[in-house]
């Protein structure tokens, strides 16, 4: 069972509230990753409560005309944000798991939590925002559907998560199971952060075994 690249499939079926106009000139997709990084460095600075798109579009020496020609407003700009983080998180997941050559389900487990607790121990904002809001949720952000118009975003990563793993959860019960496991796994993680700034060791062993066991056998589809 050969684990496959993700395919050049946008990371939901539904766009969520992210981008109003995807930039296409050098200038404009550098203006636009600006405030991404700025975004992202803010949420690490005041948190999402205090984000502002004044304060981001400030931060990244854009005019606030300009943040909104790309975002329709703070939930927007939080929308592309995880989108961002997503992608890499993929990109760097896929890397792993071709440089390990054909891992089997434990070991793809183990490498995507792995990826995700290096993510969050060195990508600005991340502990803040990685698919979605970790702490507080502002009354005007739809939270749940970052990353989808229509599902949630777990169900979004874990359909993407199937891709890269190709054969290895090709199995019907695979569909759910995924879900299943994002949501442990991000209960799990939330907690061994709040534990500890850089993770609490244990609590990601723990969340490791939990997946992997989990996983282990195909599920029985629904």
């Amino acid at each position: 069972m050969t684990p496959q690249p993700p395919a050049p499939a946008p990371a939901s079926r539904a766009p969520a509230a992210g981008t109003r106009r995807r930039p296409v000139q050098q200038r404009s997709q550098e203006r636009y990753e600006r405030l991404l990084d700025a975004c992202a460095g803010l949420l690490d600075e005041v948190g999402t409560a205090g984000l502002t798109t004044k304060e981001v579009a400030l931060r990244a020496e854009v005019p606030i005309g300009t943040l909104y020609q790309f975002f329709a407003g703070k939930e927007g700009l939080l929308a592309a944000l995880a989108e961002r983080n997503l992608a890499r998180f993929l990109d760097a997941l896929a890397r792993r798991v071709a440089a390990a050559g054909s891992p089997g389900v434990a070991e793809f487990t183990d490498l995507a939590v792995e990826e995700f607790v290096a993510m969050k121990r060195s990508v600005p904002g991340f502990g803040h925002l990685d698919f979605g809001l970790v702490d507080t949720v502002p009354a005007e952000v739809d939270e749940l559907h970052l990353l989808d118009a229509e599902l949630d975003n777990n169900a979004a990563v874990a359909i993407r998560l199937r891709t890269i793993g190709g054969e290895l959860f090709a199995a019907p019960g695979y569909a759910l199971a995924l879900r299943v496991a994002m949501e442990c796994a991000d209960a799990v993680l939330k907690l061994a952060f709040r534990a500890d700034p850089d993770g609490d060791p244990a609590l990601i062993g723990e969340c490791k075994r939990l997946v992997r066991s989990y996983l282990a056998e195909a599920p029985a589809a629904g």
